[in-house]
């Protein structure tokens, strides 16, 4: 039974950029006091607040010796020490906060969510929420890779310290971090604070919800610039007419990152998904930071919203059909290092006959 499945807020960012200040206002909000928090370290800047439990990290390889498989054993433990504390009725909350180091690579963590059954039975992923401080963000991104997937597995981006820099600064900041995470919505905090609401919401949609609010969180409505190698394969060549672009990313660690997204006009053919998506996992699952899709299939009369991290993916979700909406097919994927020629490989198979496949 997943209804009751307590979400999950995942708070990371670089070093200084306000993590702890944006969880304390957090925790002095009345309307938080149901929230379990769990930290990596408390370090020397005290949290009131009376369920906060702390984690160090500990990184488990699964059997394939992968570190992108890697998941977190301190976390299982921790959360399923939570989840029976609740159960228990001696902890009392209905939703989970985790605030990660500066240093921390949120993979491993989405990935015990993921992949950890008792887990995944308990906890639901509500959303990544990444701080970004505009005064020393740029320097941090130029320094480190770290700081950029950060930035680009992110639902919320919360720009920190932005009263620190000039209106330019700051708008050619959000530029960048927009060209490393286009489907992410962007908000400026208020002296380190935010409504709580704002952070929450941000992840899978839950199952019968409408259609339209899927696009949303796709964030179907950007437009990145086409992919000059994938111009070819325009509506005249691409499946149903699927056409491929990628976003625009600005330079030095910011070019290992590549947006793209897809728009398929008509309904696809489930055997021909499954094999399109086996495949991009297959050749460049590590490498796959964040996977949003809403799919609509032949012989379905409601559409699937589905997401993935590297080659990791949540159950799909069945969303109700709008209304009058269209039946066009969103994908959108945010990669490290993926050459040009692979998303070509992929959309071979999307070009593939769906008469061989029934």
């Amino acid at each position: 039974m997943t209804v009751d499945r307590i979400p999950v807020t995942l708070i990371t960012g670089y070093l200084g950029a306000g993590k702890t200040t944006l969880l304390n206002a957090l925790l002095a909000n009345p309307g938080m006091a149901k929230v379990a928090v769990l930290i990596n370290e408390f370090g020397d800047v005290g949290l009131d607040h009376d369920l906060i439990v702390e984690s160090t990290e500990e990184m488990v390889l699964l059997e394939s010796g992968c570190m992108c498989c890697a998941v977190r054993g301190d976390l299982t433990r921790a959360m399923s020490d939570l989840s029976e504390r609740r159960r228990a009725g001696t902890a009392q909350f209905d939703r989970l906060v985790i605030e990660t180091s500066g240093l921390a690579d949120p993979g491993p963590i989405l990935h015990t969510l993921l992949v950890e059954s008792a887990l995944a039975e308990a906890y639901r992923m509500d959303g990544v929420v990444t701080l970004a401080d505009a005064a020393h963000g740029p320097a941090t991104l130029d320094q480190g890779f770290e700081a950029v997937a950060q930035i680009a597995m992110a639902d919320l981006i919360v720009v920190t310290k932005a009263d620190l820099v000039t209106p330019a600064a700051l708008a050619a900041f959000q530029r960048r971090l927009r060209g490393i995470a286009p489907t992410a919505r962007q908000i400026v905090a208020e002296r380190g604070q935010v409504a709580p609401g704002a952070l929450f919401g941000l992840g899978l949609p839950k199952e019968d919800s409408a259609a339209s609010g899927a696009e949303a969180w796709v964030n179907a409505t950007s437009t990145p610039k086409p992919l000059p190698a994938l111009t070819t394969f325009g509506s005249q060549h691409g499946l149903f007419g699927a056409a491929f672009t990628a976003a625009p990313v600005a330079a030095r660690h910011d070019d290992r990152i590549r947006s793209v997204s897809a728009t398929i006009d008509q309904p696809i053919h489930p055997g021909l998904f499954n094999i399109w998506i086996d495949t991009l996992i297959q050749l460049r699952g590590p490498d796959i930071l964040r996977f949003k899709a809403l799919i609509w299939l032949e012989g379905e009369d409601e559409p699937y919203a589905i997401h993935g991290v590297q080659h990791v993916f949540d159950p799909p979700v069945k969303l109700a059909r709008a209304p009058g909406g269209d039946r066009k097919s969103r994908i959108v994927i945010i990669g490290r290092d993926l050459a040009e020629g692979v998303l070509e490989e992929t959309l071979a198979f999307l070009n593939s006959p769906t008469t061989a496949l029934r």
